[in-house]
């Protein structure tokens, strides 16, 4: 049996989330941590359905703040993040961050870097 409904569970961890400096790390695991009690008692299935009403409500409620990109990763919209919308959802976070370092240094979208990336390949594997 639930302890909290998912909404209410919702509307805690967003109201930690806006308390967060920008530029914080493991969201989630930080807002967990701060629920107290209400989060040790709650079950991994309602903190985990809670967590992903909450980044689509921050990033609605607060674009100046926060981006959810493609594959429901929440960031904080500090501009160093492009979001490509049809980027291929396997591709690993770490690699996600350098094609768009990749892209602000060349001064491109990451639509336009690709298609130099592909193209290239198909001239050196020639």
């Amino acid at each position: 049996m639930a302890f909290l409904s998912k909404g209410r569970l919702s509307k805690m961890m967003l109201e930690i989330l806006l308390q967060f400096p920008s530029g914080t790390k493991n969201l989630k695991q930080n807002i967990t941590f701060r629920l107290g009690m209400v989060g040790q008692m709650s079950t991994s299935r309602d903190i985990n359905a809670a967590w992903n009403e909450t980044k689509k409500k921050a990033a609605n409620l607060y674009p100046e703040k926060f981006i959810l990109d493609g594959r429901g990763v929440l960031h904080w919209n500090d501009g160093n993040i492009k979001i490509l919308e049809k980027l291929d959802k396997k591709i690993s976070s770490r690699n996600y961050k350098k094609l768009n370092e990749l892209a602000a240094q060349e001064n491109c979208s990451v639509d336009a870097l690709i298609s130099k990336l592909v193209s290239d390949y198909k001239k050196h594997k020639k």
